[in-house]
């Protein structure tokens, strides 16, 4: 067996349990301005056996962004003894999106203008190889970690 099997291909998306497919929806598509790709339902055993989760009934919708990257919402109908985490980008298991943006100003008014804000100050990077960024995060209607990057001008 060749090396060349045991490797990463590359990333198809990124998957987000939410508690409200709609609620998210509002925010990635119409506020984010993520394009809409398609929904699932996934029940029975092809949910369970994929989640390992005894009595998953899963409604999802796929997203893109402009570069071809896919976001997976999903709401699970079931099982009904579903938990709320409320993880601080700090905590372990804590998980952040970073996107890139033209316009960070733009992008913060447009949430702002939605109900949603940041959750921090918009600073510039000094060192590394992200030096000249501008980086702010904010959370989503979930409390998902988004990083917004805008590359120096």
């Amino acid at each position: 067996m060749s090396n060349k099997q045991f490797r990463i291909v590359s990333a198809d998306h990124i998957g987000i349990t939410v508690s409200s497919l709609e609620r998210s929806l509002a925010f990635w598509r119409d506020v984010l301005g993520f394009e809409f790709s398609h929904t699932a339902h996934q029940k029975g055993e092809l949910a369970e056996e994929i989640t390992g989760v005894e009595g998953a009934e899963i409604k999802l919708a796929v997203l893109k962004t402009p570069g071809g990257h896919k976001i997976e919402l999903l709401e699970y109908l079931a099982p009904a003894d579903r938990k709320r985490a409320n993880l601080r980008p700090c905590d372990v298991s804590s998980v952040h999106i970073a996107l890139l943006v033209y316009d960070l100003d733009t992008v913060l008014e447009r949430i702002a203008a939605s109900g949603w804000k940041a959750v921090g100050k918009p600073q510039t990077l000094t060192t590394g190889p992200n030096a000249g960024k501008r980086v702010v995060y904010v959370r989503d209607s979930e409390g998902m970690t988004i990083e917004l990057m805008q590359q120096p001008s």
